[in-house]
């Protein structure tokens, strides 16, 4: 830039060609700038866009089919090719480990193979180096289809109907603002290799490996992705800038870089998820030594000569595939020194219990559609919880146990936190981009945690009369108790079949809940009139009447609330929320299926 300064011999000449020299480096540093916010914003995109068309389904198969190293490894770069992330599986498998889903020992094989998928987004951006005059090359290259496919990806974001469509439309326009800035980068580069200064930078990578190793560590460690530094290498590589021997030891340190997003997410995890993260640091740490110490090694004898050509984009990838094949090829054997060095690193100071706050990981909030599934187990959990409170608490009645009824108060404590944890997790999510099949599970989940925890409450109540009942030496007399036995076989039914209903969101099956119900409150009825003729003939004692309202209100209420999931469920899939109509409807068409269910079950508990 100096000896361009002096070939203007006048000083006010000299002085306008620098500051128009200055200027020119500026436009050519901000659109460089513009077009690596271009490629950031597109890689961001087009990785939502696939998490949400994948629905959830590749963090699912991740989390059940781990098993095997090989098939792990398989697995791995598989799903971290369509997501085109290795940090964001290797967060989710964190994730996983934190929330005891998976071992430690299985998440090895996944983020040995998140590494290899990640060098498919620097394949895909290979196409930009793409050379010839025919036709069938021209068209390969990204400049010629990218336009097409945002046009074709925003007409369907902005015209489609379908969730899905627009989901994959999402892709297509990603992808296309990627590949523009993919271009603009590269085009704003070319003139700065031009100047000295510039190219000596890439020339000390080539003289100095580490510091190279470095450089790449901490440009991908800022930008939290390898893909997007990788890319970032091939747009100065198009330019003619980077030689082999500057480009080896950046895409080295890139590896290491991209592990900072998965310790930063460990951060606050369980010790075992803190250790998955540094099984992924240790993976690629050694790795890259070896790597480097193999290959510099043999180069002091062997001299490759390429080292001094300038990269090709797709040598870049060549390059960056290799070294994650040859790494995982060396160390997946070697995967329980991983293992170790992670449990030397966190060490067993300290005893962990598994909780609901680790099965709902704030890490899986990253891919909304695998957090909702997550959402989904849990309230399934709650679900039983709920129901086992209240079978125990019935079965007080028949046989008194201190145990089994201090066991219903935990479950009942369990049930509430449950709540808590639910409902907060729900609103983050509800904040998310969901789809609209992942915000109808979400407003179910949201309307029935609440009736769960009623019903545990019930439980606690049923539990607190045995006790009292036990305590009096109260007994009931035959026929009251088997009054209840009939009232108890409804309440059992319709508890089982509501929390069935809830589990496999079957639509179907919640139509049958309704005409129980009903069917419950006749039956609380009849108990309650059948009782005040045994109290008028002095059969029954006012104390045992007390405790007899305390079971049937609570049996009545807990029906109440399986109906309000029931209906919830059958609303949902209709797009509706409105409870009170949809019952109102029922009753006032006098719908001939709900009057045959009614008689089925009124003739299977009837009074005796």
């Amino acid at each position: 830039m100096v000896n361009i300064f002096y070939k203007c011999k006048k000083p006010r000449k000299r002085l306008k060609y620098a500051i128009y020299v200055k200027k020119s480096f500026l436009k050519k540093l901000l659109t460089m700038i513009g077009g690596l916010a271009l490629f950031l914003y597109g890689m961001h995109v087009m990785g939502d866009g696939l998490a949400k068309t994948s629905g959830g389904k590749l963090e699912a198969i991740l989390e059940k089919f781990t098993s095997k190293t090989l098939f792990a490894v398989l697995l791995g770069a598989g799903v971290t090719a369509v997501i085109q992330s290795s940090s964001a599986t290797t967060v989710m498998v964190v994730g996983f480990v934190n929330s005891g889903i998976m071992k430690l020992e299985q998440a090895v094989g996944i983020i040995m193979g998140a590494n290899i998928g990640t060098t498919v987004t620097s394949w895909i951006l290979s196409l930009t180096g793409i050379q010839g005059d025919s036709l069938i090359i021209n068209l390969l290259k990204p400049t010629s289809f990218s336009p097409i496919l945002a046009i074709i990806g925003v007409g369907m974001i902005l015209f489609a109907k379908s969730n899905t469509k627009k989901d994959v439309g999402t892709i297509l326009a990603g992808f296309a603002i990627l590949m523009t800035g993919m271009s603009t980068m590269s085009e704003a580069v070319e003139p700065l290799t031009k100047m000295p200064a510039f190219t000596k930078i890439f020339l000390m990578f080539s003289d100095n490996p580490i510091i190279g190793v470095i450089v790449g560590t901490v440009l991908t460690a800022i930008i939290q992705s390898s893909s997007a530094s990788v890319g970032i290498l091939q747009a100065f590589c198009l330019a003619g800038t980077v030689s082999y021997a500057s480009a080896l030891p950046i895409i080295m340190g890139q590896n290491i870089g991209t592990c900072v997003t998965a310790l930063l997410s460990a951060v606050g995890a369980r010790k075992n998820a803190k250790r998955a993260a540094f099984v992924h640091f240790y993976f690629n740490l050694i790795g890259t030594i070896v790597f480097m110490i193999g290959f510099y090694g043999i180069n002091a004898f062997v001299h490759f000569n390429f080292l001094s050509q300038s990269a090709s984009v797709a040598g870049i990838a060549v390059i960056h595939t290799a070294f994650n094949i040859i790494a995982t090829l060396c160390l997946l054997p070697l995967k329980n020194v991983l293992v170790t060095l992670a449990k030397l690193t966190i060490k067993d100071n300290e005893t962990e219990e598994h909780t609901v706050k680790s099965l709902l990981d704030e890490r899986f909030l990253e891919k909304p559609a695998f957090a909702v599934n997550q959402a989904q187990k849990t309230a399934v959990l709650m679900a039983k919880a709920s129901e086992d409170a209240l079978f125990k608490a019935i079965a007080l009645f028949h046989h008194y146990d201190k145990d089994i009824a201090e066991e219903v108060s935990n479950l009942e404590d369990m049930v509430d936190h449950y709540e808590d944890e639910l409902g907060t997790y729900l609103m983050k999510l509800n904040n998310a981009d969901l789809s609209d099949a992942d915000s109808k599970i979400v407003s179910t989940i949201l309307h029935c945690i609440g009736d769960f925890e009623r019903i545990s409450d019930h439980a606690v109540n049923l539990m607190n009369t045995a006790n009292e009942v036990y305590r009096k030496e109260e007994h009931f007399s035959d026929k009251a108790k088997g009054e209840l036995e009939v009232y108890e076989g409804a309440i059992r039914d319709i508890v089982s079949m509501t929390f069935s209903v809830f589990e496999k969101q079957d639509v179907a099956m919640a139509t049958k809940v309704e005409p129980l119900e009903e069917v419950i409150d006749t039956l609380n009825d009849e108990v309650k009139k059948k009782h005040v003729k045994r109290l008028r003939k002095g059969k029954c004692t006012i104390e045992l009447g007390f405790v007899l309202s305390d079971i049937t209100t609570n049996f009545e209420r807990i029906a109440d609330h399986c109906s309000n999931i029931a209906v919830c469920i059958i609303q949902t899939n209709e797009d509706g929320f409105d409870t009170h109509e949809y019952l109102d409807n029922l009753k006032e068409n006098d719908d001939p299926k709900f009057k045959n269910m009614y008689k089925e079950y009124r003739n299977k508990y009837k009074l005796p």
